[in-house]
């Protein structure tokens, strides 16, 4: 029997005050998934401190008993550990648990450090994951997944640290991909020795990749023809034609992928085999890097084109006394080589998870990644003072950003267009506050 928790649709939730225990009627499960209320405050500590429910590891207590509500009754000075507490003793022999928790909770200090130290004694904790921050939509708070596995087949605890892993959706909202999920759960099946799923993985990487490239490049032909169309400089011409040429390459590495297949279609679940498999992912990854090299170095020669085709255009009218700004063929050019950035973009983006998760664990086994994941044993934690935030055990790393030279110099661009379209502004404003007031004092001299 399962057990799913939602804290923000209310099915389950602490009150400040209640006539009846909220908690009736749980029992024991195989499996419980919980999203609580994050920070409750002001629970009785009468109406939990006697159930085992609650007292199995502690109870949370505040510093001192000076804040008391409900006729001097002490209270929980946080709910936190009250859920975690239910959850780790509603739990079958070999339960398991997932639930979310305030980053607060992996490093509160007091009677919430005495409870996690018994958590941890217990072998209950399997893995603590860090999220980033503006996951949810109406907070920025940020969050820590907790992982308990009653049949754990160790003492030690793995610490992920997710925080450099997400997408942005906008300023203020980001979420993980479908891969990106994946390439975090690869980790926990790598640590229980599952290499298979890590190699298979990686094998639906290759085949969604192959499929993208032989789609995108139905889309860059005609895409190419409305570039040839537009420019008229010799340069360009070979620019575009080089970039099919490049192109053409794929077919070479189309041979290379059904060569892997057939190479590794029949392979035993055996290590010698796994690392067989391994060693001819890592050689088949490799081939398409120069393929993407140069798809990378034509564009990069377009977008130079482009941007000095516009210059000229600009230098061209204001010659002639006529308005600078953006002609319609120039208009045209910038959105196909923008098209271009996206198929090129499209068909790179599952190879680049699979050089993610290789250049981590090469040998298609698990292995503490600095800024990425760490197995600590209790006597790691201890020296810790039992925090159970990853990021104490993983230690820091400067993540890439993933974003291509083309793509970079193109943010640049564009951001240095807005501030001169913002200074612009700017002083169009200042003029307009200057001749207000102007008007206002009644002198055009002294302002």
């Amino acid at each position: 029997m399962n057990l799913a928790v939602n804290g923000l649709r209310g099915d389950i939730r602490l009150a400040n005050s209640y006539s009846e225990n909220p908690f009736d009627g749980f029992g024991k499960f195989d499996f419980v998934m919980a999203n609580p209320p994050f920070n409750v405050d002001d629970v009785p500590v009468a109406t939990v401190e006697n159930d085992p429910r609650f007292n199995t590891y502690g109870i949370p207590r505040n510093k001192t008993k000076l804040k008391q509500v409900d006729q001097g009754k002490e209270t929980v000075p946080n709910a936190n550990y009250l859920w975690i507490s239910l959850f780790a003793t509603s739990l079958k022999a070999k339960g398991r648990a997932a639930l979310v928790m305030a980053n607060s909770a992996s490093d509160a200090r007091h009677s919430e450090a005495d409870m996690r130290q018994k958590l941890v004694d217990n072998n209950l904790i399997y893995a603590m994951l860090t999220l980033p921050s503006n996951m949810f939509y109406t907070v920025t708070l940020p969050a820590t997944l907790w992982f308990f596995d009653k049949a754990k087949a160790d003492n030690k605890i793995l610490f992920i640290d997710a925080r450099n892993i997400f997408t942005q959706i906008d300023r203020a909202h980001r979420e993980f991909t479908e891969a990106q999920i994946q390439n975090i759960a690869i980790i926990s099946k790598l640590h229980k020795g599952e290499r298979a799923e890590f190699l298979s993985l990686i094998d639906g990487y290759f085949a969604d990749g192959m499929a993208r490239l032989a789609e995108n490049q139905q889309q860059v032909e005609p895409v190419s023809a409305q570039l040839l169309a537009v420019l008229a400089e010799e340069q360009g011409k070979q620019a575009v034609q080089d970039l099919l040429a490049q192109w053409q390459g794929l077919a070479a590495l189309e041979q290379a992928y059904q060569d892997y297949v057939e190479r590794t279609e029949d392979m035993a679940g055996d290590d010698a085999a796994l690392d067989t498999m391994n060693a001819l992912q890592h050689e088949l990854r490799a081939t398409f890097d120069p393929f993407f090299v140069g798809l990378h170095a034509g564009l990069k020669k377009l977008d130079k084109i482009i941007r000095t085709h516009e210059k000229a255009k600009a230098e061209a009218a204001k010659a002639e006394g006529k308005r600078a700004g953006t002609d319609r063929d120039t208009k045209q050019l910038k959105a196909a080589l923008e098209q271009l950035h996206k198929e090129v973009s499209s068909a790179e983006s599952t190879f680049q998870h699979i050089h993610w998760l290789q250049e981590r664990f090469p040998a298609a086994r698990y292995e503490d990644v600095t800024g990425l994941c760490k197995l600590a044993s209790p006597a790691e934690v201890q020296e810790q003072d039992y925090s159970l935030n990853p990021g104490r055990y993983v230690g820091v790393v400067i993540e890439e950003d993933g974003k291509t030279e083309e793509k970079f110099l193109a943010d640049l661009i564009a951001m240095n267009d807005e501030l001169i379209s913002l200074n612009k502004a700017g002083i169009s404003l200042n003029e307009l506050i200057q001749g207000n007031l102007r008007i206002l004092v009644g002198d055009n001299e002294t302002l």
